[in-house]
């Protein structure tokens, strides 16, 4: 069998609690608690949950936004967590994240072309005088215009700017992306563009997708094999087909059961477990 791109082993994070003048720590948080999964080259794998689950936690510490609390993380055969600055730098060329704020997500000191091209000219990707031809490429290959590069985020629409954070995430030409919720804050009709272009940009680059998501209908749609996350755990994980089609674990079931029935006349029986914030 093929060598996964990304492997997962065991992930924890856990913040601590405080309380008192001191601060003083009194608890832990575990937002994550022993996750494992692994990414093959070209896959999407889904992560979903309810808010508040862990999925951003998990994504965040796989690229070392965030500090892990135990567990490993192998990236192409490479332990992620025991690498130095230097080394955690060259490394980030190949994992990028798409974030679900889009306009939270670039800076609106900036331009779109410098947004775009900075990760270009601190990795040195093309010569200096080249920075603004491959960003005017990056832009046109996410459905904007060249002249977008003069201008700033706050003119552009959500899913316009959502298509930036895109540009800028393919600027190192990544094997990985994250996809923390990229459809979250858009339009019904906008989110599907933003996934066909995740699939075209993925067949087209050979990507390899980790996509966060609490929406059962964007997962289906965007990924091969599906993790369900409750609590910090992964509790039931398989193909698209097996989890959306036969649940095993109840808190899947109860996920399912919440998703909107298109015919009004066809309510739905919603489940609801014990300790749910649904």
């Amino acid at each position: 069998m093929t060598r996964p791109l990304l492997d997962v082993h065991e992930l924890k994070v856990h913040f601590p609690v405080r309380q008192g003048l001191l601060q003083r720590i009194v608890d832990w948080r575990r937002a994550v608690d022993g996750v494992s999964f692994t990414i093959a080259p070209g896959e999407t794998l889904g992560l979903v949950g309810e808010s508040g689950c862990g999925k951003t936690t998990v994504g965040r510490a796989i690229l070392r936004l965030i500090d892990a609390t135990g567990g490993r993380v192998t990236f192409d055969g490479i332990d992620v967590f025991s690498q130095g600055a230097a080394s955690m730098r060259t490394l980030r060329r190949q994992m990028q994240i798409i974030f679900q704020d889009p306009g939270g997500s670039l800076n609106p000191r900036m331009r779109v072309g410098n947004i775009i091209g900075e990760p270009l000219e601190v990795h040195k990707i093309v010569p200096k005088e080249q920075i603004r031809e491959r960003v005017g490429q990056l832009l046109e290959r996410c459905g904007l215009w060249r002249a977008a590069a003069d201008r700033y985020p706050h003119e552009f629409s959500g899913g316009q700017k959502q298509r930036i954070g895109i540009a800028r995430a393919l600027a190192l030409e990544p094997r990985l992306i994250v996809c923390d919720e990229p459809t979250s804050a858009l339009d019904v009709s906008i989110q599907s563009q933003i996934l066909n272009l995740l699939s075209d940009l993925q067949s087209e680059f050979k990507l390899s997708y980790l996509f966060i998501s609490h929406d059962m209908a964007v997962i289906h749609h965007a990924c091969q094999r599906i993790a369900v996350m409750w609590n910090g755990t992964i509790v039931e994980h398989g193909t698209r087909d097996e989890i959306i089609g036969s649940p095993k674990h109840p808190y899947t079931q109860a996920l399912l059961s919440a998703v909107p029935e298109a015919d009004p006349m066809r309510p739905r029986a919603r489940l609801k477990l014990v300790g749910m914030r649904m």
